[in-house]
């Protein structure tokens, strides 16, 4: 799961280079419950419940640690740790019968040349920062310039109006993080005349790493530094005029990667039941939870589902597709660039779209996708169908006896392009780098006060700090939830209710 941005994803550029025909078919609405669809369904969901597991999905987990124990620690896009876990996850679901396609893409990575911040007067002195990924570059040597502060309210930098009663231009823009993505202040503080951006952080001990998207959203040099050093540089400001010299430049390298596309040979083209994960990794870690265990638990319940139809000869109602992204940690990108591969007539394919990311955190919280919105909190309700998919998704935890709790579709995995075309989505999360609470910690057990996942995009999400618990229950939902839509999609039409 990539860092919290906005809901568009703004942290690399796609372009297509070679786009393997992905299958697609012509879809209609859910209908009306036909005679015996339920029971079918309820069948094949207690089937696949039955024989997938956490236990069973862990032989997954195993194979992409060794991958990238092999592969300089990481499965990164753009990496032979990303290439290995992409044919591993097709050869097995090639021999079990799925049409399997390679859909490939390019995207940009951000190589930092140059990352230099100093006060130039009244008191001469260095300090740390981080260059914006894609910054424009300074001149040679830097750009030396007064430093003006932006007002500091609840979306600091986040408009012009924040700019309103002084002039920015050609000064260095002093803007605190918050409430927009990082790209927006960027962009705002170029409108608003200033000559370069410096970010401080709202929280903790370190710089800010900024990004603004892509090469092409480019606008002024920008870079990010801490709180403690924004706080101190706005308290010089306050008393007088401050120079800075800025030297920041960056590099964009174009690299390629892979989604993996499967779905089932038979179930009407008119029905297209979408599940996807992440199988990127940061370059930090392996990413076994981030989001190795999304990856392995849909790829263990797309085999087991190919064992029920093949060997029982029954194919599902509906055409199933299971979609493994790149990506995702750069901003979205496996997932936007399938999205926006699609036609209008594709788009309507596509019944639902399930979204498993990061479902075995070490001190976890079952989050399940807020689609009907009634935690009101955030971004709001999914679109049609999305409350209908929570439901469900709640149904089976209830009857297993699991707690859980709702999420908000804030925009930071891979629903996200769905849900931007009004594809009804739903999911379950087990949390990130927030923090449980004592309340959580009543409820799910585990440790209040300390992150659901300490190694959040570290060198520790590794094989051994995983929740094998929470792993099987989330394997559990998936199967439960392939099972139902393969055969019965008519609940998406039904009254969400509580």
């Amino acid at each position: 799961m990539r860092a919290h941005l906005r809901r568009r994803a703004i942290s690399a550029l796609v372009t297509t280079v070679v786009a393997t025909p992905v299958l697609f078919a012509a879809a209609a609405p859910a209908e009306a419950r036909p005679a015996g669809q339920h029971e079918k369904a309820e069948r094949l969901a207690r089937k696949l419940v039955k024989n997938s597991s956490g236990k069973s999905a862990y032989r997954h987990l195993q194979a992409l640690q060794k991958i990238a124990d092999a592969n300089g620690g990481n499965r990164a896009a753009g990496t032979p740790g990303h290439v290995a876990s992409t044919e591993y996850v097709y050869r097995l679901l090639k021999k079990a019968g799925y049409d399997v396609s390679y859909q490939d893409f390019d995207f940009y990575e951000s190589k930092t040349l140059r990352e230099k911040l100093g006060v130039v007067s009244p008191e001469p002195r260095d300090v740390r920062t981080f260059a914006y990924k894609f910054s424009k570059a300074t001149p040679e040597g830097g750009l030396v310039a007064p430093l003006a502060a932006v007002r500091v309210d609840e979306t600091p930098g986040c408009g012009l109006d924040d700019y309103a009663g002084q002039d920015f231009k050609g000064k260095i823009a002093l803007v605190k993080r918050g409430s927009c993505a990082l790209q927006q202040k960027e962009e705002i503080a170029a409108k608003a005349g200033a000559a370069g951006l410096i970010l401080y952080n709202h929280s903790g001990t370190e710089p800010v790493r900024g990004t603004v998207g892509t090469p092409d959203k480019a606008h002024i040099p920008a870079a990010g530094v801490s709180l403690a050093d924004g706080e101190a540089l706005a308290a010089q400001v306050a008393k007088g005029e401050t120079k800075v010299r800025l030297d920041v430049a960056t590099e964009a390298i174009k690299r390629p990667t892979r989604n993996v596309i499967a779905e089932t040979k038979g179930g009407s083209a008119d029905h297209v039941v979408t599940l996807g994960s992440h199988l990127d990794s940061v370059p930090a870690g392996p990413g076994i939870n981030d989001n190795g265990s999304g990856s392995a638990g849909l790829l263990e319940v797309a085999l087991k589902l190919a064992q029920q139809t093949r060997g029982h000869g029954q194919q599902p109602t509906n055409k199933v597709r299971f979609a493994w992204w790149s990506g995702e940690e750069l901003g979205l990108l496996g997932s936007e660039h399938y999205v926006a591969q699609l036609s209008e007539k594709q788009r309507k394919q596509i019944a639902l779209y399930l979204n498993f990311d990061m479902i075995a955190s070490p001190n976890p919280v079952e989050f399940v996708y807020d689609g009907d919105d009634s935690d009101h909190t955030g971004s709001g309700p999914g679109p049609k169908g999305s409350a209908q998919i929570e439901k469900l998704i709640n149904g089976y935890l209830d009857r297993k006896g699991a707690p859980h709790e709702g999420t908000d579709f804030d925009g930071r995995s891979d629903y996200g392009p769905f849900i931007e075309k009004g594809i009804p989505a739903g999911g379950t999360f087990t949390g990130a780098e927030g923090i449980k609470t004592k309340d959580q910690a009543a409820r799910f057990g585990g440790t209040a006060g300390t992150a659901y996942d300490p190694n959040y995009h570290g060198a520790g999400d590794t094989l051994a700090n995983i929740d094998r618990k929470a792993f099987d229950l989330n394997i559990g939902v998936i199967a439960h939830a392939v099972g139902i839509y393969a055969h019965d999609l008519s609940s998406l039409g039904e009254p969400a209710g509580h």
